[in-house]
């Protein structure tokens, strides 16, 4: 079996959208779930801990899903590179859904670093005898550490901006497969020729 233009695009476009759906659903378990799920836990160190060990395990599955995200939205961008030109508003939304999923990716990067810089710090404080109280992995208490309650803030802003700017990519995708239909695609030619 020989793979057309259509085909490849059709592959590009599944891997993307398989790859968003895992780093977009992973980041929402995320937030509602694993960060969450150390409040049912007696020890503050062990809330981080269990937080820590669930994204751990996660982070691999998720790079996956970004990377394929990334390097298929780039085949898709080669692939409607004339589309680009004739469509009027394809290329500004799919610049737009490059810059969400290159932000995501950054972001996704910072709330990992700041989980790593709160488990460090909360197993130095442990070491020195230190009691580590939160109330969940991003979710200070009065009595958390001052450095810990820091990062602790951060990670619970970008926690946040992850599914965001993720969602924001999947939405921008969505826009552009509508953009194929053939009423779409002519509206946005006749509107690049003939504009207002």
């Amino acid at each position: 079996m020989q793979l057309t233009a259509t085909d490849n695009h059709a592959v590009a476009q599944a891997v993307h959208d398989i790859g968003s759906a895992l780093w977009f659903g992973g980041t929402v378990m995320g937030v509602a779930g694993v960060n969450k799920s150390g409040s049912d836990l007696r020890d503050g160190l062990d809330r981080i801990r269990v937080a820590e060990s669930a994204w751990g395990r996660f982070t691999p599955a998720q790079w996956v899903g970004i990377g394929a995200t990334l390097v298929a939205g780039a085949q898709l961008a080669r692939v409607g590179g004339r589309r680009m030109a004739l469509q009027k508003g394809f290329g500004t939304v799919g610049a737009l859904k490059a810059g969400f999923a290159v932000a995501g990716a950054a972001a996704t990067a910072y709330a990992a670093y700041c989980g790593s810089r709160i488990g460090r710090l909360a197993e130095e404080a442990h070491r020195r005898g230190d009691k580590v109280e939160v109330r969940d992995a991003t979710l200070p208490t009065a009595e958390t550490p001052a450095d810990i309650a820091t990062w602790q803030r951060r990670q619970r802003l970008v926690q946040y901006l992850v599914p965001v700017l993720a969602g924001a990519n999947i939405v921008c995708g969505s826009y552009l497969v509508q953009s194929y239909r053939m009423g779409a695609t002519g509206k946005g030619v006749l509107r690049r020729l003939l504009p207002d």
